[in-house]
């Protein structure tokens, strides 16, 4: 039987720091305060002009690479999850393609905003499951800065840009033990980006807009009962899982999980306060920085999950 298991992961931040304190300078409304007792972030990273989201994925790319030991012509299929793309179109995947210097390999987005890491992780799972494809690049990049309202301090606040990314290869012990993904569209008002591009001009309104209250209900509901699905699909206990990285949007919906769960603060990997909502790369953002710091080790087993704008959520759980 084929399984899959992570080989590699890798990351990337844009530039320096943004604090609180800097982003008073920079003329939002908001304290330092303010932000940190309502969300526990200290600063995020923000691309500037030049800074594509394919930049971001190629750096966070050529790492995970690096870290499996891995040429990019060995891959055989990449998926970008991003709402942010470089174009309309072709894909961000495709651009990454070209840029990685390599041809062939089935390359595509996937868009379910915070929850699309975990989602593009599923799919590649089940590609090298059915035997199609040997190697994946699953990579979360976002350059969410670029839709954001900085005169709406409910929202812009949060949100960081960056790419985190793993290398999915073949193997015949089980890495992926369990997932699930669900979405509900009749949420889409509470959190989107209400506007299109029409005849060359943009219809509706082209910045993020969220219902902050109705978002962290739903979250904290939809991710407390996704763990203990995948928990059970694996038959295990939430007390057997080493690690848990949840979607990094904000530390008191990461608290509130937790003690839903039952799992200390010792066991939840916690970016949000350095790197914001990253969307879709906040999860491989946090996995990345808990590998490279020794935290997360090879055996462990480790939860995933998102939500996000759709309403879509999802859980992977692991075996590092």
């Amino acid at each position: 039987m084929i399984f899959s298991r992570i080989a590699g992961v890798g990351s990337c931040l844009p530039g320096a720091p943004v604090t609180n304190d800097d982003l008073v300078q920079r003329g939002v409304d908001t304290s330092d305060e303010w932000v940190t007792e309502r969300t526990g972030i200290k600063s995020r990273y923000l691309a500037d002009d030049h800074c594509r989201t394919s930049d971001l994925a190629l750096e966070a790319s050529q790492k995970a690479l690096e870290s499996a030991k891995m040429a990019a012509e060995e891959i055989d299929l990449i998926i970008v999850a991003t709402t942010t793309p470089d174009y309309i179109f072709p894909s961000t995947a495709c651009f990454l393609q070209a840029r990685l210097g390599v041809k062939g390999a089935m390359a595509f987005d996937v868009q379910a905003v915070c929850s699309g890491f975990v989602y593009a992780l599923i799919v590649a799972e089940k590609f090298i499951r059915s035997g199609s494809h040997k190697k994946a690049l699953v990579v979360g990049a976002e350059t969410f800065s670029r839709i954001l309202d900085w005169k709406d301090r409910g929202t812009c606040v949060l949100f960081g840009d960056g790419a985190g990314a793993v290398v999915l290869e073949a193997s015949d012990k089980p890495g992926i033990l369990a997932a699930a993904a669900y979405a509900d569209g009749s949420q889409a008002a509470v959190l989107s980006v209400p506007g299109a591009v029409h005849g060359g001009k943009v219809v509706g309104d082209p910045f993020l807009r969220m219902d902050g209250q109705a978002v962290f209900k739903f979250a904290v509901h939809a991710l407390s009962e996704i763990a203990v699905e995948c928990c059970a699909q694996a038959g295990i206990q939430m007390q057997d899982v080493d690690w848990l990285i949840p979607h990094q949007a904000n530390l008191r919906i990461i608290n509130s999980i937790g003690k839903k769960l039952k799992i200390g603060t010792d066991k939840i990997i916690i970016t949000v306060d350095r790197h914001g909502n990253t969307s879709a790369a906040s999860v491989p953002l946090a996995l990345d920085a808990a590998v490279r710091d020794g935290r997360i080790r090879r055996g462990q087993k480790v939860l995933l999950e998102g939500v996000g704008g759709g309403f879509t959520w999802g859980a992977v759980l692991l075996e590092f």
